[in-house]
């Protein structure tokens, strides 16, 4: 008896899911420029500059490291792969919810219009920070689609350090007390 096939590479399914994602962050970063723009150009005052670089390299980076880890590391889909592929289709509904709340208030810097109170309405009623808690399920959801746990752990833990940094910061500049902080 011989020992069972290893799983086909999935090159079709990586294929489509990376150009679903230049596709998807491309249209992004081109709404996050013009509303850059806009809201500079309204007296917007950037706040953490310095963690920038950091959420740029993450973004940049998990792909590559996704690649990788399906290419040369012996990643393969598992059982649970339709799951995974739902949570993170649950993420880009949540991430469209949180663009469409801001509106021209979405950008992918920490920008603050002096006197303009934090946005309160669509998800934001209900959750504070939707945008990062949607982009925490992708960076874990896409790449354990693969079977890639090691990019989707790598990847979880980059994004928890930079938000640690960027949500005190956000609220900080967005006049918002911390649930924390003492009253």
């Amino acid at each position: 008896m011989s020992a069972p096939a290893a799983a086909p590479f999935p090159v079709a399914a990586l294929a489509a899911f990376l150009l679903y994602l230049i596709l998807a962050r491309g249209a992004e970063l081109a709404l996050s420029r013009v509303h850059t723009r806009r809201l500079r150009a309204r007296g917007a005052v950037e706040s953490a500059r310095g963690h920038y670089p950091l959420l740029v390299a993450l973004h940049l980076l998990w792909p590559v490291a996704l690649i990788a880890e399906v290419s040369w590391g012996g990643a393969r889909p598992g059982r649970l792969a339709g799951g995974w592929l739902a949570l993170f289709g649950a993420a880009q509904l949540l991430r469209a919810a949180s663009i469409a709340a801001l509106g021209e208030r979405w950008t992918t810097r920490v920008l603050a219009v002096p006197g303009e109170p934090p946005v309160r309405r669509g998800i934001y009623r209900w959750l504070r920070h939707p945008s990062y808690l949607a982009v925490g399920l992708e960076l874990a959801a896409a790449p354990l689609m693969f079977g890639a746990w090691r990019t989707a752990l790598g990847a979880t833990l980059v994004n928890l350090a930079a938000l640690a940094i960027r949500i005190p910061a956000e609220e900080r500049a967005l006049g918002m007390r911390s649930p924390r902080a003492p009253r």
